[in-house]
């Protein structure tokens, strides 16, 4: 008598890689080429996602991930956000874009000058910045300034006693999958703001000496759960209080669509650090407002005097 073939296992129209195993159980290589086979590849702002695939089935229960994805399909342009009171790129006071050793990946620490290191809850910070003037490609080569305040809600070159440091500042340049990374703390809310990030794009790095090149400027916004759990931790007391005061709703640099599409997606935990990710759509055909403009909402930080010869202080 003739032998029945037993039937060869897929998923997805795959031939399972090993036959006389489960699907979760296919192994790396299987898995990556499932997820590549998909017409709708997504990505977290710092690219392909790749955790979260169906053939796994699992997710780290030490772990939480909070935000938004995006995909290259419903991209849109990323806001155009005013850089706020303390930029530190020359178009307010100091200009650490003019200095040595701003393009880096770590920014945790001063540079040149400064000697202190930013503490808090450890975080890397990831940008994936597209170019939607030639059909949302990566926009390799282009220069990202990305700067934030302290866990106690200061900005260096600007805060009383941080006039010589420029931690939390740094510059660098996008990949051949547009994703810039840094090095970085969570950072505190001060009163009036929601908490958030300041980012600027330039189109290469030989432009970021001049403020008025940046062919984008915006903020990215950190998910309401996780700030609360990052400031129920040892340094960030002063940011309960602050958070409780705002929404996204009223803070005047997010209220237009609740910050849905500068809200960062997050993952990671407060032990091991955290994650957060955006996509940036960056349509160079279109004008940008640069980054003197300047919406309501976001006082000073830590609720003090705004340094002489800045903005007034609804700038965020």
């Amino acid at each position: 008598m003739r032998k029945q073939q037993a039937e060869t296992l897929t998923y997805e129209g795959r031939p399972y890689a090993k036959q006389d195993e489960e699907l979760v159980d296919q192994g790396l290589q299987f898995d990556i080429g499932t997820l590549l086979s998909r017409r709708g590849v997504l990505f977290a702002g710092a690219g392909v996602a790749v955790a979260g695939l169906a053939a796994c089935g699992t997710t780290d229960a030490d772990a939480t991930e909070s935000g938004s994805t995006a995909s290259a399909e419903d991209l849109t342009e990323i806001p155009e956000e005013t850089a706020g009171p303390y930029p530190g790129d020359g178009s307010n006071g100091p200009d650490v874009l003019e200095e040595s050793g701003v393009v880096r990946s770590d920014i945790r620490s001063s540079f040149g000058t400064g000697s202190a290191t930013a503490e808090g809850v450890p975080l890397t910070l990831q940008f994936t910045i597209y170019d939607m003037a030639n059909g949302n490609v990566p926009f390799e080569g282009v220069a990202v300034y990305a700067w934030h305040c302290t866990r106690d809600g200061e900005y260096s070159m600007y805060g009383e006693g941080l006039e010589n440091e420029n931690f939390l500042r740094g510059v660098q340049m996008a990949d051949a999958d547009g994703v810039v990374s840094f090095t970085s703390i969570f950072p505190g809310c001060y009163s009036g703001r929601w908490p958030h990030v300041h980012f600027e794009v330039y189109p290469d790095e030989a432009s970021i000496t001049d403020s008025a090149n940046a062919i984008a400027t915006s903020q990215l916004a950190f998910p309401e759960d996780v700030c609360d759990t990052v400031y129920a931790e040892e340094g960030y007391e002063t940011s309960v209080e602050n958070l409780s005061r705002i929404s996204l709703e009223s803070d005047g640099i997010f209220s237009d669509d609740g910050g849905e599409s500068q809200m960062g997606t997050v993952s990671g935990d407060v032990a091991s650090g955290y994650t957060i990710t955006l996509a940036v759509g960056v349509d160079t055909s279109t004008e940008t407002g640069g980054g003197g403009s300047a919406p309501s909402g976001g006082g000073a930080p830590g609720g003090g005097e705004m340094p002489s010869g800045e903005p007034p202080a609804n700038n965020g």
